[in-house]
């Protein structure tokens, strides 16, 4: 053959790659490593960062629920903190209300008191007297009398006359013993009511006026 048939076949077989020689691509893998193996292991890596970045958020929006369950019960406790002392305070200022008009009616009682006293002793010193017919001014006594009486009852304000009772240092006084008391009467007891006591509710206005039994 010529030279040049020569140097013809040398370049053709230069312008054919080996079949040996790797893909376009290919030379990047590693070795051992194949394209869907690749493939899988980013997805893999890439559900990995998903999954950290769920659990990321998770954990923060948990955190934030504690937070504002935690907020909300301090509220709640402050809520019911604030009920409970306005409770009390409407209470309390409902017992010193009615403790404030207590005292007040109290206080009038004891000025009108000595008043019906005297009534009282008047109504009994006429029903000692013989009469044919009523006195009108005795009759005006005793009307007067019913009228002061029911405006007490009408302030809750009643007398009591203890005779028979034992007695008792915190509604009745002393004001003398009885060395012989009537039958009946065992010692220690009130044989004899000078003045009747008078009472609101449980608190003494005046207390009854007595004699004891020794």
């Amino acid at each position: 053959m010529s030279d040049t048939g020569e140097t013809l076949e040398e370049h053709g077989d230069e312008s054919h790659p080996s079949s040996g020689a790797p893909a376009p691509g290919e030379g990047n893998l590693p070795n051992g490593a194949s394209e869907d193996g690749v493939s899988e292991l980013v997805t893999e890596v890439i559900s990995d960062q998903i999954e950290d970045a769920d659990e990321s958020a998770l954990r923060g929006d948990v955190d934030e629920l504690v937070a504002a369950a935690a907020k909300r019960d301090e509220y709640l406790a402050l809520a019911q903190r604030t009920q409970a002392d306005f409770e009390n305070y409407r209470k309390r200022v409902a017992r010193e209300s009615a403790s404030a008009h207590e005292r007040g009616t109290s206080a009038l009682a004891k000025e009108l008191l000595p008043a019906l006293d005297n009534l009282d002793r008047a109504l009994e010193e006429a029903a000692g007297k013989d009469a044919e017919q009523e006195d009108p001014l005795l009759a005006g006594v005793r009307l007067v009398r019913a009228e002061l009486s029911a405006a007490l009852a009408r302030a809750r304000i009643e007398s009591y006359s203890p005779v028979g009772e034992p007695f008792d240092p915190a509604l009745h006084e002393a004001m003398a013993t009885a060395e012989q008391p009537p039958d009946g009467h065992p010692s220690g007891t009130v044989v004899e009511v000078y003045q009747p006591g008078y009472r609101i509710g449980a608190s003494i206005i005046r207390p009854a006026r007595v004699v004891v039994a020794a």
